[in-house]
């Protein structure tokens, strides 16, 4: 995971799952973390305002995030999430709430560097779940460790079990179907049998991979 939104009421400001979140984030090495304060239209109260924010950084200094320096927006993803119904294509400058999600967007953008990826490498996928999708098969979803992969690629399964190959007969991304991708669904080719065996087996699950076939 390469950075995170860390969305907080500006209403309530920082609250128990807060800090769990935090935490875990520090946990699983998350190295950078933009905060975005929501429903800032419930907050009359300036002065709070401040003190939720200023709460808020001393809380991420305690976890060893550079609470000083992590850029905060406050905004209200709910009018936001309204007016975008209203008017589907609104654009930046139209409305006080949308542009504070540009402006979150903005800081993700300077903030969270840009990843180095190694997709000179051979393909490798860590497999993080399996379902099927009626008319389309089997998906397997997980987060490219490198390479990358594309429609019609052959690729083998491998862990504890028999190395298994398959071929590539979709890549999507967040519900968009993609050409190829480094972090991804997986849509391939394999006996039905094959994978409610390896639906059923939870080491196996954790320990197989998808790679390409050299």
């Amino acid at each position: 995971m390469d950075g995170a939104i860390l969305v907080i009421s500006e209403a309530d400001g920082p609250m128990p799952q807060t800090k769990e979140h935090i935490l875990l984030a520090k946990q699983v090495g998350v190295p950078n973390m933009v905060v975005f304060l929501n429903k800032q239209d419930q907050v009359d109260d300036e002065e709070l305002l401040q003190l939720v924010e200023l709460e808020v950084r001393d809380l991420l200094s305690s976890y060893e995030f550079p609470g000083d320096e992590v850029p905060m927006v406050s905004g209200s993803a709910l009018l936001a999430l309204e007016a975008l119904m209203a008017n589907p294509k609104i654009k930046r400058g139209e409305n006080q709430w949308v542009d504070k999600i540009y402006d979150l967007m903005d800081e993700v953008d300077n903030y969270i560097p840009i990843p180095q990826r190694q997709t000179d490498l051979p393909f490798l996928l860590a497999i993080e779940d399996v379902f099927s999708i009626t008319g389309r098969g089997t998906v397997a979803t997980g987060r490219v460790e490198r390479g990358t992969v594309k429609v019609g690629d052959t690729v083998d399964i491998v862990g504890l079990g028999e190395t298994r190959s398959t071929t590539v007969t979709g890549v999507e991304m967040f519900q968009k179907i993609l050409d190829e991708d480094v972090f991804i669904s997986i849509f391939i080719q394999k006996t039905k049998s094959f994978w409610n065996q390896f639906q059923t087996h939870p080491l196996f699950f954790k320990m197989f991979m998808i790679k390409n076939i050299c």
